[in-house]
């Protein structure tokens, strides 16, 4: 489930039309190392957390009906996580990267959840909503700092991302 949510988001950045001004979208860690092999304008959208949403989990068994409302199967209800994500960009300019780092936030503030037609896999299978929080606060993940810190990389500016997935 963690790489369609990443191919979702790669497929609503590059709607935005990131992809379509040579901006790459990248899921790597930002490390320092990585930072010096970047020759292109780039968004990093950089998975760090992981953890389950307790609150939505269910109990019991689902019905799954045919087309005709017939009990085919049942089926337990999914476990949902929320996925955390750490996103900058990167340019040869700060003004460059504060212009990528507000068309991203445009782009995912404006978005709830993930649009349907974006989602693949188990995703879309399930046919649930996947719900997209942007720069919202009470993520309950290491701050921004502390991945910086553990990623030897330089404190730049940055984009939580929360994503509540099946």
């Amino acid at each position: 489930m963690i790489h369609e949510v990443d191919e979702a988001l790669r497929a609503l950045l590059a709607g935005s039309g990131l992809e379509a001004s040579g901006v790459e979208v990248v899921f790597d860690a930002p490390t320092r190392e990585w930072a010096a092999r970047r020759n292109a304008p780039t968004v990093c959208v950089f998975l760090y957390h992981i953890q389950e949403d307790a609150s939505r989990r269910g109990s019991g068994a689902g019905e799954v009906h045919d087309a005709e409302g017939y009990v085919v199967a049942r089926r337990t209800p999914p476990r949902w996580f929320e996925l955390t994500y750490l996103v900058t960009a990167w340019a040869s300019r700060p003004q460059d990267e504060h212009r990528l780092l507000s068309q991203v936030l445009g782009t995912l503030v404006s978005t709830d959840a993930l649009p349907e037609d974006m989602l693949t896999g188990s995703l879309a299978e399930l046919g649930l909503t996947v719900s997209l929080d942007t720069a919202g606060g009470g993520v309950d993940a290491p701050s921004a700092s502390d991945v910086w810190s553990a990623l030897d990389g330089e404190l730049k500016p940055s984009l939580g991302v929360r994503v509540r997935a099946p």
